[in-house]
């Protein structure tokens, strides 16, 4: 299927490694120029040397997304994106009763407030150029919110709100949806899993295999599994697909919607 994005331009945020790097290379094996970015030099130049032994057309931009001078220097690079993908780390998991004020406010910069600002930036000239697609990245968390995820929660159940407003009203030529991963296999899945281990006093391996156990599909997905929905969103075909809130966890998810 020729999904009608060769040639369009894309930002993907946080994407050396993880979620971020899967969709980034999902888009330009459609022919996508692709912008990166990452905060560990390291990791963001071996990921762009990867990326242009593939014949891939990339451009690479360190730093924090929270930090203004980084979507500044994003937006410099690719001024015109046809294509965003919203992408964060999320914060750690913890108890609620020992969280501050800043623990808080640091949650919505990283999952909230840089999206809803590199938003405000593209969608214009998307909607001038009559072509926009915008793929948040957050956590099935939001539709089946844990306590000990609650700083992640919090802050992204608000950018799918203000998401879900804003598509309406540029519907006519750009679309919003969100992808909600759980337990898709990257290094921060084996964070929160050494993290549960800890807390249940059991090995790595074991918690690992409680987690599966209680899987739908008795495994975690793969990045290629996800990117690959990711990709189909940012198409042509997906034109009439917007405002959604698309979970991707294998079928684990207890609601109907």
């Amino acid at each position: 299927m020729d999904l009608g994005i060769s040639g369009k331009k894309a930002i993907i945020c946080a994407s050396s490694r993880g979620l971020g790097k899967s969709c980034a290379e999902s888009l330009a094996l459609e022919g996508v120029e692709i912008y990166i970015n990452g905060i560990q030099e390291e990791n963001l130049n071996n990921t762009e040397q990867e990326f242009i032994e593939k014949g891939f057309k990339v451009t690479s931009i360190l730093g924090a997304m929270e930090e203004a001078s980084t979507r500044e220097a994003l937006l410099a690079a690719c001024p015109n994106p046809d294509i965003l993908i919203n992408n964060s780390g999320g914060p750690p998991p913890g108890d609620f009763f020992q969280w501050s004020e800043e623990d808080f406010l640091n949650a919505f910069k990283s999952n909230f407030t840089q999206s809803a600002l590199l938003m405000q930036a593209v969608i214009p000239g998307m909607m001038d150029r009559k072509f926009g697609r915008i793929i948040n990245i957050t956590s099935a968390m939001v539709k089946n919110p844990h306590l000990i995820m609650g700083l992640s929660t919090s802050a992204r159940s608000a950018l799918h709100g203000l998401s879900k407003a804003l598509s309406k009203d540029v519907a006519q030529y750009v679309t919003i949806n969100s992808l909600l991963p759980e337990r898709i296999d990257t290094d921060r899945q084996t964070r929160i899993i050494n993290f549960q281990a800890e807390l249940a006093g059991i090995t790595y391996d074991e918690a690992r295999k409680n987690v599966e156990d209680g899987l739908a599909a008795k495994r975690m997905g793969t990045v290629e599994e996800f990117s690959g929905i990711c990709t189909f969103l940012c198409s042509k075909q997906a034109a009439f697909i917007n405002g959604q809130s698309i979970t991707v966890d294998g079928g684990t998810a207890p609601g109907l919607l």
